[in-house]
């Protein structure tokens, strides 16, 4: 896809949504149901389910999907989406690119050992490595815009409100 056909596809989003900002706002929606025999959830995501189960640092066997990976794969996936669409706009040409995140976690906090030690991650790490030709400086705007626009590093950057109920 170039540039121009990647602005051609967007200008009828970005026209509408100018024009009507309420139909920009839209609620993604992902259910969980409990496995009823084994320590595990079966995420209904829009792709299929996702056997989601415990780390082997907490006690799983590393069959299931861990939600700390599944985080990281999320940051991966937009980060890479974003970087590709950000450098297409921009008429930067990829031979191929890497992204690769790494998150630091210490599990004496989520198995409840330490009440000092933090539940989740203590450091998150995105990496860009890109094989193009263009200059350094373009590519360290690349860069800036793809974190300027990935959803997912803005939101953990970030982080909304948010609330937990009882249904």
């Amino acid at each position: 896809m170039t540039g121009d056909e990647l602005r051609a596809l967007q200008a009828p989003l970005k026209a509408q949504y100018k024009e009507n900002p309420a139909t920009a706002q839209v609620t993604i929606r992902i259910v969980g149901q409990l496995d009823p025999t084994e320590i595990a959830c079966d995420v209904q995501s829009p792709r299929g389910s996702i056997h989601a189960g415990l780390h082997r640092a907490a006690g799983g066997d590393g069959s299931d999907a861990c939600a700390g990976d599944m985080l990281l794969e999320s940051l991966a996936g937009c980060a890479g989406v974003t970087l590709r669409a950000v450098a297409t706009a921009m008429n930067i040409p990829l031979r191929s690119g890497t992204v690769t995140v790494e998150g630091d976690m210490d599990f004496r906090g989520t198995l409840g050992v330490s009440r000092e030690t933090p539940v989740g991650f203590t450091a998150i790490r995105v990496k860009f490595q890109v094989d193009t030709d263009a200059p350094a400086e373009q590519v360290d705007k690349l860069i800036q815009l793809a974190e300027r626009y990935c959803v997912v590093f803005q939101t953990l950057k970030s982080p909304p409100p948010i609330t937990v109920s009882r249904g």
